[in-house]
């Protein structure tokens, strides 16, 4: 079996300099310089490159998706609500929901308010369930509690699935 050593970042200069020169440079480099230690580096927080987010960072297209998904949740609310009391606007809801896409919350309570007037009280509505979901019933320390495990799981299985994967076919040989 063979063996593996880690070795310092100082030991692969053409990997990452053991201290950059300047952020300009090294535009990746997530790290400032103090200037009482010239050789030590203060890191907060990892740098993320602008990679397919835009000029968004992670948590702006994160928030937008969720508030994406509270238009998709207060929908399911207010159709839950209607079908009890209810059912034309509810078969109006339904018949809208099958003409318009919810995949942006903002674009389908816009359209919503144009349909008619009787439309444009769903709108309200699914705006007020939308805005009251957000503040006081969607459980954000569970998000993270739940993205956390998911992140972990997934990672351990991956590497589980990658480690069996490959220790099968080297002892194959």
């Amino acid at each position: 079996m063979e063996s593996s050593a880690t070795l310092p970042l100082s030991q692969l200069p053409f990997v990452y300099p053991a201290t950059p020169r300047s952020n300009k440079a090294y535009p990746f480099w997530p790290c400032k310089r103090r200037s009482s230690q010239p050789t030590r580096l203060h890191c907060n927080k990892m740098y993320v490159p602008d990679a397919g987010f835009g000029e968004a960072s992670p948590e702006a297209k994160a928030a937008k998706n969720l508030h994406n998904f509270f238009t998709y949740v207060a929908v399911k609310i207010v159709a839950a609500q209607l079908e009890s009391y209810n059912p034309e606007a509810y078969e109006e809801l339904i018949e809208f929901l099958g003409r318009h896409s919810l995949n942006d919350g903002d674009k389908f309570c816009a359209a919503m308010f144009r349909e008619s007037s009787r439309h444009k009280n769903l709108a309200l509505r699914i705006m007020e369930v939308r805005s009251a979901y957000c503040k006081n019933d969607f459980e954000w320390d569970n998000l993270k509690r739940l993205a956390l495990k998911m992140v972990t799981e997934s990672n351990t299985r991956l590497m589980t699935e990658y480690v069996l994967e490959t220790s099968h076919v080297e002892s194959e040989k």
